[in-house]
This record gives structure tokens, sequence and C-alpha cells, in this order.
């Protein structure tokens, strides 16, 4: 995988909004694979942050604990996601 998919997965996951789901559907990398990609990329205080925040229930990283007026990826003022970047405004 180019280290560009791997830094934006990374990205992805530290966003408390993104949820894994939305990681799966854009790279096919499903919670566990997340998980053992950060476990492997980060630095071990970093990772264990990142841990801790995803099961504080500040994250909204799975779509199941979700409010169910959000039903999408990005936010609706991001413009579309072409080729795993996202365009600027």
């Amino acid at each position: 995988m180019e280290q560009k998919n791997i830094d934006r997965i990374i990205e992805m996951a530290w966003e408390d909004r993104t949820s894994f789901e939305a990681i799966k559907f854009q790279f096919g990398f499903s919670e566990t694979q997340v998980i053992a990609l950060m476990r492997k990329e980060l630095k071990r205080c970093s990772f264990n942050l990142w841990r801790k925040r995803v099961n504080s229930g500040v994250s909204q990283k799975h779509a199941l604990l979700r409010s169910q007026e959000v039903d999408r990826f990005k936010c609706t003022r991001q413009r579309s996601i072409s080729m795993n970047k996202i365009s600027k405004r």
C-alpha cells in the first residue's frame, strides 16, 4: 500500500467523526485492520492515546453508536472525494 494512503487512513482514524465504516468504504480496511495499522505505524504512547479516545465514548468511530440523523460519511459542506483526496474549498 502506498504511504499516502496509509497516511490518509491514519488521519481518518484520528478524526472523531470519521467512522470505521467510512474507512472501510473508501479503502477496504476493516476496523481490525485499521487498529493493526495504527499499532504498527504509531508510537506506542500515541496508539494508546488513540485507543483510549476511540473507546471513551467521545469518538463516533462506530456508525451504530451515532445519532440516526448522521447518515453520511462526509460533511455536507465538503466537496466530493476524488482519488482518495479531499478537495480543498
